[in-house]
């Protein structure tokens, strides 16, 4: 054997676990690319309605099917909004600014458009390519072809649509039940807070998740549920507008 194929192969070698040292490297480089890339940075809720959503938030591209509960609306609404997101609600002419502050929207990134008419998708859509975060009310279902293009139209810009009503095709459904009041004595006092039960099912969750919650609190916002409630009375529940 000649002298530099020897020298040749004694190289090789030794290059060959290093080699592999390096592939090895480049693999779990690439592995940690494609972790990061697969995850989705949601949307803020508040904290104690992010044990509803796998991510901990709300799901860019995502829309969520809600109950007429306008109080979970908003609450959904405040902390993207607290945190920078404009919003926008649809549909809603019975809602106030005043209202959506009380439930921790912050209304310099908040508008609403009470009555878009027959119109109400078309505008939806519209919104939705400029406000991260769009509220609809639909005065009627919409065709699963309409609801596709716009929710191609919410994967591409990455915001998440809340409807109130059914939607094809929805990331999770939202419903809120059994509530009860803190703050009444016996037949009298002042309604400090309502707890309620939030429950959320989805295509990648078909078991449900649920949390016990002021909705609202004392001061609006949501806030963790203190177990002290009294069963919601028939007089009550005409005291709270926006607490359905």
């Amino acid at each position: 054997m000649a002298l530099h194929e020897t020298a040749s192969r004694a190289g090789a070698a030794q290059e060959a676990p290093q080699v592999r040292a390096d592939v090895q490297r480049l693999r779990a480089q690439i592995t940690r690319m494609q972790r990061r890339s697969a995850q989705v940075e949601a949307m803020p809720v508040h904290q104690t309605l992010a044990p509803l959503f796998p991510e901990g938030g709300l799901r860019p591209g995502s829309v969520y099917s809600l109950d007429t509960s306008t109080s979970l609306l908003l609450a959904l609404m405040s902390a993207p909004s607290r945190a920078g997101s404009w919003c926008a609600a649809i549909g809603m002419p019975e809602l106030a600014a005043e209202a959506a502050e009380d439930y921790g929207v912050d209304l310099e990134r908040f508008a609403l458009v009470p009555d878009p008419g027959e119109r109400w998708l078309a505008v939806a859509s519209a919104v939705a390519e400029v406000f991260p975060v769009v509220a609809v009310r639909p005065p009627r279902a919409a065709r699963e072809s309409d609801t596709a293009r716009v929710g191609a139209k919410l994967r591409d810009r990455g915001g998440v649509l809340l409807v109130q009503g059914v939607w094809p095709q929805a990331e999770a459904t939202l419903t809120v039940r059994d509530p009860a009041w803190t703050g009444l004595g016996q037949g009298h006092g002042l309604l400090a807070a309502r707890e309620v039960t939030i429950s959320a099912t989805g295509r990648r969750f078909p078991v449900p998740r649920t949390v016990r919650v002021q909705l609202p609190g004392p001061l609006g916002a949501p806030a963790a549920a203190v177990g002290t409630a009294r069963p919601a009375w028939r007089p009550v529940a005409r005291l709270s507008a926006v607490a359905g």
